[in-house]
């Protein structure tokens, strides 16, 4: 749409149409949550093997040896192949059964191939996506069509990268590193009202802290207390927020995580080890200062 027919819609209007959009993406990001982290274990297995047969077939007849200890090549696996099916009975899902929120409700949340139950978390992931899309576009009306998408992006890039370190413990590089570029590249266009300037710092000091911290923590425990992501995500909002932000959103994220970690564990559901990852709390922290702000935030905390 061309910023003359952009400007012609009302702010219902607009909230509207990035809202039916927000559901199509919605449904591409169940399957960026269930099979990125696939494709990353994919990927490590086989430098993982290509590793160990160059050592193995090091020296005289190394060309036989690794022919013989290549593995057979295995079929594509992306964002976009294989074709969505059902992982119970192989049902390969049709356009009609793919539509987002709208399919599940008329298969009655059940595979139309098997019956299995279908996790209600792809319908809710849909419809978060269309709330998220719908309220950036309503908060941002009338700033243009940059600044709205902006956002929209970094809604969903969040709500991925908080459901998949939820699933898997791992917040990808893949999204995380370009949610950090993105954050700069906004301040350079001034999409976020935040100066370049404080966007740098913000990303170097949201990296440079929480590695502080990781550091500090397995020196003096001997463990590890999160991962290299969670410093590439606090980076990310350091160039989103400004460096400004940065103590509102780890206060936040804090928070969240004792209440949701007691909680856990007074219903005896932590996981072993009784780990509990970082990632989707800071997640919460994001969309937190997104919607209110980083005063709102500390005023939120009673700062």
């Amino acid at each position: 749409m061309d910023a003359i027919g952009w400007l012609a819609l009302s702010r219902d209007e607009t909230a509207l149409l990035a809202g039916v959009f927000g559901l199509l993406v919605g449904s591409f990001l169940n399957v960026v949550i269930h099979r990125l982290p696939r494709m990353m274990e994919r990927q490590w297995a086989l430098e993982t093997t290509g590793a160990v047969d160059r050592h193995e077939t090091d020296g005289p007849g190394a060309t036989a040896a690794a022919a013989a200890a290549t593995p057979p090549a295995e079929p594509p696996y992306n964002l976009m192949v294989p074709a969505s099916a059902c992982p119970a009975c192989g049902h390969a899902i049709r356009w009609y059964e793919n539509i987002p929120v709208l399919s599940y409700l008329a298969l009655r949340g059940r595979c139309a191939g098997c019956g299995t139950r279908i996790s209600v978390r792809y319908p809710l992931v849909e419809l978060a996506t269309a709330m998220l899309f719908a309220w950036c576009a309503w908060r941002s009306f009338g700033q243009g069509p940059w600044v709205p998408l902006a956002w929209c992006g970094f809604s969903a890039a969040l709500l991925a990268l908080a459901l998949i370190d939820w699933d898997t413990t791992l917040l990808p590089d893949d999204i995380t590193l370009p949610l950090l570029w993105a954050g700069l590249l906004a301040a350079v266009f001034r999409w976020t009202g935040v100066a370049l300037v404080d966007a740098v710092w913000g990303a170097v000091a949201g990296y440079l802290s929480l590695w502080s911290v990781y550091w500090v923590f397995k020196l003096v425990t001997g463990k590890e207390g999160m991962g290299y992501g969670d410093f590439k995500l606090f980076a990310a909002f350091g160039a989103w927020f400004g460096w400004q932000a940065l103590v509102p959103i780890i206060l936040m994220a804090s928070i969240l995580g004792v209440i949701v970690g007691v909680a856990m564990k007074l219903r005896h559901n932590l996981r072993e080890g009784g780990y509990v990852p970082f990632g989707p709390f800071l997640a919460g922290a994001g969309f937190t200062a997104m919607a209110i702000g980083p005063a709102g935030m500390l005023h939120a905390v009673g700062l």
